[in-house]
């Protein structure tokens, strides 16, 4: 080969290098244009970290959580520089740094949990809140100092009661006595469902139940210590707005008053919330951003408007940074009355980062201070990723503000000033017009989250919003702030007045928009990886700024595709065994009747998308039943519900799938699947899918062996014994009276002490959803 040769290959050579590497200098072209958004994407894999943590299936070791972080920090020291590595070393960083946050968080919090029901058990406590109920009495959140005869290493750290009459003489700080019913924290109501117990875990709460007696005080609250002196001073605080609202407001406008005041919600009745919630406007109710902005905001303009009426200060001194600085002290005042919860602590750095933007001459409307504020709460708080009022409020500012920018890009480049006629025109336009858009803009942003936690959507939501949300800010909000600021004078009966005009304005909106037709559209579950690729779609949207962002579209339209990917279970066996539902040939599902557990056969249909009640899905169509239990096909597989040990005889021999809801005894062993009481109640629901094969996935499965999921260990004896005694009970395998009698008696079949988990009220499930879901 002579050298003339040779230069031509080695120049092709290099020209095929530079064409396959073409698409890598154009990718690092792109990322380069944008790296004043590189920050915003810190928070997100900062998320990835928090979420592999949750995901893990067992509790890693506290130094094994750190050794990711150092296995990073180690690259980077040997990586090469450039655009490529310090992007993917700088991700992997925020990733692991999240990893252990959470795992120091979860050790941090760690308290005991009841590992089982506790009958009439004396609790003695200080009261940390008081929370009013519309039916019966409140409920209560008690320091424990004493919880029956267990001791410290085994006590929780707090628990929370509901009383069955009002105590007006009760208020936060106080040490009381009373006898109550105590469960561990509720399990998920099938695989994959809200995990209370894991909210449980994290908020300090190791038992709920109720009180079986009045409770005695037996001491102040300057016995209190001092930490809990304090936040029961801000919950007396709350309280005694609550009782001057009341009695200037009494009623359920009242109650809405008092939620939007102190961000207590309790008072309000089912059905208005529930009005509230199927009419898009259940945000209103509880205080996040829009609350917050509107009271700092007012403090921030009534600030500046007084000192700008003082000439030889506005002349002098910064009085825009010195009103954003009362604005960051009234939202702080505001956060302590309103309860702390987390809605109201994201609005709270939300706003108090946007206001300390202006102290230092930054912009405060900005995608960066949304991405502070995201990550300073999930450093703080780790497990409020998984929170559904987290996602959707960040989803929301996030779509808005991104939206906001790219309006104003267009905006500033053909910008041209209004003739002095159309002025006010367009600012009358531009008032309703940004109303209907940021609407519209949130409720797309917030729709895959409401479709994927709450299984629902709210079709006019857009036409609630225009009527309440200016009423809110108009008339509602500003006289909240009135109240407050005039409330120590006793003058508060006029701003409440006014409140209250513009709260019937709120709720006759949500019954009007919830009673239209089609007002809420029902959304059957659908797959976790689908929701992730339209997350990480809306995030590529919103966070870069060049047209490389519309990629993010065609992430959305595929997990939009990914939608029908679920997979639903044939038949779910929970509440101890006793609560069974199969699906028939019409794909919905039929629960038998007689059986407890209702709030667990609604959410069933909620993830199915039915917008049957609990009631309705009820029937024995299908089934063939007798006094001894009943038998139906599913898939042309047998499924047999044993209610006595007389059914046994047959199915055991017969069945695919048997439920019995009592010990299984010895001597059956069929061919398929068995769930009987203690595998539910040990494992939780149990979902069952049939097909070539039989699979079953529980409730403790999905959440791994975590330690808010501890698993409740029964002895060996009270197993043998309940074995035992039903064997003996089968063994022929006939039907008697003293049978038929016994099974109605199934208590009998377990040992004393080993009754089945605490069950919940509706209305408490129903608080429990509201309270750390919204």
């Amino acid at each position: 080969m002579s050298l003339g040769e040779g230069t031509v290959e080695a120049a092709e050579s290099a020209r095929e290098r530079r064409g396959l590497l073409a698409p890598v200098r154009r990718l690092e072209a792109l990322l380069q244009a944008e790296q004043d958004r590189w920050f915003l994407w810190i928070p997100v894999f900062f998320g990835f970290g928090i979420l592999a943590y949750f995901r893990l299936p067992s509790e890693p070791h506290v130094l094994l959580a750190f050794m990711p972080f150092f296995v990073v920090l180690a690259t980077a020291m040997v990586a090469r520089r450039g655009t490529f590595s310090l992007i993917a070393v700088s991700a992997a960083m925020a990733a692991t740094l999240g990893f252990a946050a959470a795992k120091i968080r979860t050790d941090w919090v760690s308290a005991p949990v009841l590992d089982r029901q506790m009958s009439r058990v004396f609790v003695d406590g200080f009261i940390e809140a008081i929370e009013p109920r519309p039916a019966q009495g409140p409920r209560l959140t008690i320091q424990v100092l004493r919880l029956g005869s267990l001791d410290r290493a085994r006590q929780p750290r707090r628990v929370r009661i509901r009383l069955m009459a009002p105590a007006p003489e009760l208020t936060p700080g106080m040490r009381i006595r009373v006898r109550a019913t105590l469960a561990p924290p509720a399990l998920p109501s099938l695989p994959g469902d809200y995990d209370f117990a894991r909210a449980a875990w994290f908020a300090g709460l190791g038992g709920v139940g109720y009180a079986v007696t009045k409770p005695q005080i037996s001491g102040d609250a300057s016995e209190a210590p001092l930490s809990l002196r304090i936040l029961a001073s801000t919950q007396r605080l709350r309280q005694v707005i609550g009782e001057r609202v009341a009695a200037v407001l009494p009623g359920e406008e009242g109650a809405i008053a008092t939620a939007l005041i102190a961000g207590e919600r309790g008072g309000i009745s089912a059905e208005t919330t529930q009005a509230f919630r199927d009419s898009g406007l259940v945000h209103i109710l509880s205080i996040s951003g829009l609350h917050m902005v509107v009271m700092a905001g007012a403090v921030f303009y009534s600030v500046r408007l007084v000192l700008a009426a003082i000439p030889s200060v506005a002349l002098r001194y910064p009085i825009k940074k010195w009103a954003a600085a009362a604005a960051i002290i009234g939202a702080f005042g505001y956060l302590l009355i309103s309860g702390t919860s987390y809605p109201t602590i994201r609005a709270w750095i939300t706003i108090s980062i946007a206001f300390a933007a202006i102290l230092l001459d930054r912009p405060a409307l900005a995608l960066r201070n949304v991405a502070l504020a995201a990550l300073a709460l999930l450093i703080l708080l780790p497990e409020s990723l998984f929170d559904a009022g987290f996602q959707m409020s960040f989803a929301a500012v996030v779509a808005l503000i991104s939206s906001y920018e790219f309006i104003r890009d267009r905006a500033e480049r053909g910008r041209k000033e209004p003739g002095p006629l159309f002025g006010p025109v367009l600012r009358f336009f531009l008032f309703f017009g940004g109303i209907i858009l940021s609407t519209v803009i949130a409720s797309l942003a917030v729709a895959p989250f409401s479709a994927f936690h709450f299984h629902t959507s709210q079709q006019y939501a857009v036409l609630a919003n225009l009527i309440a949300v200016p009423v809110c800010n108009i008339i509602v909000m500003p006289g909240a702030l009135a109240t407050l600021l005039l409330m120590p004078f006793g003058l508060e009966a006029a701003p409440l007045w006014v409140m209250e005009q513009g709260i019937k304005i709120m709720v006759w909106c949500a019954y009007a928009v919830a009673r239209l037709p089609g007002a809420v559209g029902r959304v059957p579950a659908f797959p976790e990886f689908a929701f992730g690729v339209m997350l990480l779609g809306g995030l590529w949207l919103c966070l870069w700024r060049t047209r490389w962002r519309l990629l993010g579209l065609g992430a959305v339209a595929l997990g939009l595709a990914m939608t029908p990917l679920q997979q639903f279970p044939d038949v779910l066996v929970g509440q101890n065994a006793e609560l069974v539902a199969v699906r028939g040939t019409d794909g919905k599902l039929m629960a038998l009747p007689g059986a407890r557990g209702s709030y667990e056969l609604s959410r069933w249909l909620e993830s199915d998308g039915d917008a049957r009640n609990a009631r309705e899905a009820t029937s024995l169509d299908g089934f063939r039943c007798d006094a001894a239990g009943c038998v139906t096909l599913v898939k042309g597989r047998t499924v047999a519900i044993a209610r006595h040990p007389a059914a046994l005889s047959d199915d055991c021999r017969r069945a695919d799938v048997l439920v019995m809801s009592f010990p299984r005894p010895r001597g059956c062993e069929p061919r398929g699947v068995v769930v009987d009481y203690y595998a539910v109640r040990d494992h939780g629901t149990h979902a069952i899918y049939i097909g070539d094969d039989i699979e079953v996935v529980t409730v403790a499965e999905a959440r791994g062996d975590r330690p808010w999921s501890q698993r409740r260990e029964r002895s060996k004896r009270a197993e043998n014994r309940a074995t035992s005694e039903q064997s003996s009970r089968s063994q022929d395998f006939t039907v008697s009276d003293d049978l038929l009698e016994a099974s109605r008696q199934k208590q009998t079949l377990i040992e004393d002490g080993d009754e089945a988990a605490f069950s919940r009220t509706d209305d408490d499930a129903e608080d429990d959803d509201l309270t750390l879901q919204e």
